[in-house]
């Protein structure tokens, strides 16, 4: 038997991308995802390119693929797109230990994260 269609998650006039396992912690990447939020796409992708942040670069690689679903899954114009969405999830942490004095240990946490961005038409965002 044939599996149901899944329904979209995002309107007629959006479109997405996801990145999980980016190796930072959400705060950090989320200082980034604000500095892009509600931006036409030109002005987020300068923005980015432009950012002293490391992470800055991954950022701008999920962008593009957001930007690539909007031309090719969804035939959007890609002049009139905005950055409708760009939220940060917490994911993984890895548990290290450091050797310390007297014979003792400290845990280090390094922590994983996700990002989601969605595009939308700028007709339909204003």
């Amino acid at each position: 038997m044939a599996q149901t269609k899944n329904t979209r998650r995002v309107g007629p006039t959006e479109a997405r991308a996801k990145q999980v396992n980016m190796r930072i912690s959400p705060q950090k990447l989320n200082l980034v995802a604000a500095s892009i939020r509600g931006m036409p796409v030109q002005k987020a992708l300068n923005e980015l390119e432009f950012s002293r942040k490391r992470i800055a670069g991954d950022v701008r690689k999920v962008l593009y693929s957001a930007i690539s679903n909007a031309e090719n899954n969804h035939n959007l114009d890609i002049d009139n797109l905005v950055v409708a969405e760009a939220f940060v999830g917490k994911n993984l942490v890895m548990k290290r230990f450091a050797s310390r004095a007297r014979g003792r240990s400290s845990r280090i946490l390094k922590p994983f994260s996700e990002i989601t961005i969605v595009v939308r038409e700028a007709g339909e965002a204003a």
